[in-house]
């Protein structure tokens, strides 16, 4: 009896875990291809129309993990620039230590800046040119080409915009705190219950089947 139902189990774990095996392994065929783009990863195992959608829904989703990573670092490198600002930094000055110090997707993006000025570019261009490629950083750009053309004070503005920040991502964190116990409904219903129903309710069907 024991046995049958250790056999049971068994076969239950493989059936469920073999599409998340094969998940895995696509996953890491695609992570070792060198800068492989979204959508040839994706052609590698399907074809036509049903390829295109795939790597677009994968594209979107790399989109938003990226969006979400760089939102979520924005608090600090908007305190990076009060303090810089606060000591008495330029905004081309702020902005080329939020390029070395900054949290990491925000310092890559401002790095385009550095490299811009560098090359001989305007400093208010190269801002603008960020603020058109990462949405996101409109209300940190449109601050320091304020300061910067216009002399306005930006201090007061980085507050704000700190504070608005963190706001936002304590938000974000409340949403997927709601979020949490729906997914964990996946585990629960096709795991933890079927794996009770067969140590618990499959042995005493089969011991009342026994004595009939």
């Amino acid at each position: 009896m024991t046995a049958v139902v250790t056999g049971l189990a068994g076969a239950w774990g493989v059936l469920v875990a073999a599409p998340i095996v094969r998940w895995a392994h696509r996953r890491a065929v695609a992570d070792r291809l060198p800068e492989a783009p979204v959508a040839d990863v994706a052609a590698r195992w399907t074809w036509g129309p049903v390829g295109r959608v795939v790597g677009g829904i994968r594209r979107k989703r790399a989109t938003t993990r990226a969006d979400a990573a760089l939102e979520s670092d924005l608090p600090g490198a908007f305190d990076l620039l009060v303090a810089a600002v606060g000591a008495g930094c330029a905004p081309i000055g702020a902005a080329e230590l939020t390029a070395r110090w900054g949290p990491g997707p925000v310092a890559e993006r401002f790095r385009s800046v550095l490299v811009a000025t560098e090359l001989g570019g305007a400093f208010p261009d190269a801002l603008t040119e960020l603020a058109t490629s990462t949405p996101l950083l409109v209300p940190m750009v449109d601050v320091l080409l304020a300061s910067s053309e216009l002399g306005a004070p930006a201090t007061g503005a980085l507050v704000r915009l700190a504070d608005e920040a963190r706001a936002r991502a304590r938000r974000r964190a409340e949403t997927r705190a709601r979020v949490l116990p729906v997914k964990l409904l996946f585990p629960l219903v096709f795991l933890v219950l079927p794996a009770f129903a067969l140590l618990t309710v499959a042995p005493a069907l089969l011991s009342a089947l026994s004595r009939l």
